[in-house]
């Protein structure tokens, strides 16, 4: 018995996989999150959320990827700003000092994560981050 149809397998058209983010948006998005350190060696108030800032701004056009990871980094360094204002008006009562140290642990893990996600091309989204740029 001859069959009519063809076999899937004869013309098949094979699309490639969509293809992430390129290794230099991923480098640039990866900078995005590491350039908030520079706040620890940098002895400029707020230099955490200047560096990606800057960065963000300098880097948007070149990359989808690289622009979202840039608003995310810019979002995440602004509710850490945040967060640490209320611990120092909160060091007034006392419990600002034992909640300012947990803070800073949490930006600095959040911050080498988000930089490892960003090099394997993956968009990282950061825990109690309050999004004020969408």
């Amino acid at each position: 018995m001859e069959n009519d149809t063809p076999d899937q397998n004869d013309d098949a058209v094979f699309e490639p996989l969509p293809a992430g983010p390129s290794k230099s948006d991923r480098q640039w998005a990866m900078g995005c999150h590491l350039i908030a350190l520079c706040g620890i060696v940098v002895p400029v108030p707020a230099a955490n959320l200047l560096g990606p800032l800057v960065l963000w701004l300098i880097k948007r056009e070149d990359g989808a990827f690289i622009d979202d990871q840039g608003k995310e980094s810019v979002n995440f360094q602004i509710s850490l700003f945040i967060y640490a204002v209320v611990c120092i008006a909160l060091a007034v009562i006392g419990i600002g000092f034992l909640l300012f140290l947990p803070l800073v642990l949490f930006g600095l893990v959040c911050v080498v994560v988000a930089a490892i996600k960003a090099s394997e091309g993956t968009a990282f989204r950061y825990p109690a981050c309050i999004r004020f740029i969408k």
